[in-house]
C-alpha cells in the first residue's frame, strides 16, 4: 500500500488541556473528542501515518489526553510550530505572540513528510466521505504536468453551519472542470429562516448564499514537493511583513490561490455530501454529541473507536 500521511493542526490547542478547551471538548459517547473521529476516518480511508503539528509545551498533555493512543494504532510523528521558527535572515517582532498561520504550521512539517499527505484543522468533524476521495486522488498514478497537482474537499455551505451564530468559509469559485478559480474567505455566514444562508452585513443588510454552494473546510491534499513551495513562499511573506504588521499572517489558502493565479497549481475540488460538524460555540457542543451518539446508533462508528488501541 502506498504511503500517505494525515497531518493535524494542533498547534492553536490552548496550554490547558481537558480544561474548557473547545477542541477537547469530550464529545463521543464514550468521551471521544472530536480529532479522534477524523483520525479513524483518515485510518479507514487509508492513510497510514498520522502526524501532529503541536506547540512544545503542550507536547506531555497532548500525549496523554490523545497521542499515546494513537501510537497505538498507527505510525506517528509530532512536529512544533514554533513563533521563532523562521527562514535564515529572518527574526520574529518582540511584540508579536500570535501564531504565523497554517502556512507555518504546515511547514514545520516538512521534515516529517516524504509522502502525499493530507492537512486539515484538529477541531473539525469532516465525515467519511471526503477523506476517502482525498486519499484515492492523492495515491492515483497521474502524468506529471507543468502545474503542481492540488486536490482539496469541497463542503456543500448548508453543511457546514452553525445554529447558534456566524461562521466563516471560504467560499469557492470552480470553472467548468470543477477545477479551484479561486477562494473568497467570507465572515459571519448565518443560517436564515429563508432558507439559504446570508451574510450579515456591517450596514445591516442580508446577502444571499446559494446554500448549494462549495466551500473549503481547510482540508487539503497535497504531494511532499509542495513544502518547498510553501518554504519559498513563506520567505516572500515576511520579507512584506511591516513593522507594524504584528497579527499577519501566512495562511494555506492563500498560498494555493496565489500558485493558482500564477498558473503554478491546479486544483482539483472533490464535492463531498457529509455534514460538518464543530463546536464554534459553547451552544454547539450538544448539538454535536447527540449527532456523534446517532452516528452510534446506525453502526458508522463503533464503540471503542480503536479497539486495539
Amino acid at each position: 500500500m502506498k504511503k500517505t500521511a494525515l497531518v493535524i493542526m494542533a498547534a492553536g490547542l490552548g496550554s490547558r488541556f481537558g480544561k474548557g478547551i473547545k477542541q477537547l471538548a469530550k464529545v463521543g459517547p464514550s468521551g471521544e473528542i472530536i480529532m479522534e473521529y477524523s483520525i479513524h476516518d483518515a485510518l479507514e480511508a487509508g492513510f497510514n501515518k498520522v502526524v501532529f503539528i503541536i506547540r512544545k509545551d503542550i507536547e506531555k498533555e497532548f500525549k496523554e489526553i490523545i497521542g499515546d493512543k494513537i501510537e497505538k494504532v498507527a505510525e506517528v510523528a509530532y512536529v512544533y510550530q514554533d513563533l521563532k521558527d523562521l527562514p535564515e535572515g529572518f527574526t520574529c517582532p518582540e511584540d508579536r505572540t500570535k501564531p504565523w498561520g497554517t502556512g507555518q504550521a504546515v511547514l514545520a512539517a516538512k521534515k516529517a513528510i516524504q509522502e502525499p499527505f493530507l492537512v486539515i484543522n484538529a477541531d473539525d468533524y469532516y465525515g467519511k466521505e471526503a477523506f476517502g476521495k482525498i486519499h484515492d486522488y492523492l495515491v492515483e498514478e497521474k502524468e506529471t504536468g507543468e502545474k503542481m497537482d492540488i486536490c482539496m474537499a469541497g463542503f456543500i455551505l448548508e453543511n457546514t453551519l452553525s445554529d447558534n451564530g456566524g461562521v466563516t468559509r471560504g467560499v469557492c469559485a470552480l470553472n467548468p472542470d470543477r477545477k479551484l478559480v479561486g477562494i473568497t474567505e467570507t465572515y459571519n455566514i448565518q443560517k436564515t429562516e429563508e432558507g439559504p444562508a446570508a451574510v450579515d452585513e456591517e450596514t445591516g443588510e442580508k446577502t444571499y448564499l446559494d446554500a448549494q454552494t462549495l466551500v473549503s473546510m481547510n482540508m487539503w491534499g497535497f504531494q511532499p514537493e509542495f513544502m518547498e513551495v510553501l518554504e519559498k513562499c513563506f520567505s516572500e511573506f515576511l520579507a512584506g511583513v511591516q513593522p507594524g504588521d504584528i497579527k499577519k499572517e501566512y495562511l494555506l489558502p492563500g498560498v494555493v490561490d496565489q500558485m493558482i493565479k500564477e498558473g503554478k497549481a491546479e486544483v482539483s475540488v472533490l464535492k463531498t455530501h457529509d455534514t460538518w460538524f464543530g463546536v464554534t460555540y459553547q451552544e454547539d457542543k450538544e448539538i454535536v454529541m447527540k449527532s456523534f451518539k446517532e452516528l452510534e446508533e446506525k453502526g458508522v462508528y463503533t464503540n471503542p473507536l480503536f479497539p486495539q488501541a
